[in-house]
């Protein structure tokens, strides 16, 4: 297994470098393998393809990290991933503007659902709502990621996730404010 992962971790960082240089899509599965001095079959032993790998490197390199956090917020995690985005800038950059079936946007939204769909069933009753309410911050979350990484020098995590945080209560509040005479009808 240690064999494995090496493999692996070795054609992923390949892809990475490939990706400093050149879209995704004039990157072949040969080019990957050629630049880290492996075979086809290598790859192919160990994914369906380069989509896999993409997918691949964010689920080791993030979701296996977060295992450790525990039980913590939503928003913990929402900020671990951004100070990951953005220690990883380049990479996913490019790895967000990757479109169509397999896309990191859909494995991103796919891996994401499950955390929102959490927070959703805390705040509405009706499945309805909750549907809705996956769907729409999973869209947000998405839109808001890609324009902080596609800046031509994206603002640090923290002082992203402090725009964003102040952003969220103060729309709170304004939608709390607005419906609360509806509320007293």
């Amino acid at each position: 297994m240690p064999d494995s992962n090496i493999t692996k971790k070795a054609l992923a960082q390949s892809l990475k470098e490939l990706m400093g240089k050149r879209p995704f899509s004039k990157i072949s599965v040969a080019d990957i393998c050629e630049s880290c001095g492996m075979s086809r079959k290598s790859f192919y032993y160990h994914f369906k393809d380069k989509y896999d790998l993409v997918h691949w490197i964010f689920n080791v390199e993030f979701i296996q990290s977060i295992r450790g956090m525990g039980q913590g917020s939503s928003w913990d995690l929402f900020r671990a991933l951004c100070f990951y985005f953005y220690q990883e800038r380049d990479f996913y950059r490019c790895a967000i503007q990757i479109e169509g079936q397999n896309s990191f946007r859909e494995y991103f939204q796919e891996v994401t659902a499950p955390v929102i769909e959490t927070l959703a069933a805390e705040l509405f009753a009706e499945n309805a709502d909750r549907e809705f309410c996956v769907t729409f911050f999973a869209d947000a979350i998405l839109a808001a990621t890609l324009r902080w990484l596609s800046a031509p020098r994206p603002e640090p995590p923290e002082k992203y996730l402090e725009r964003l945080h102040r952003l969220l209560v103060m729309g709170a509040r304004q939608v709390l404010t607005d419906l609360e005479p509806q509320e007293r009808r």
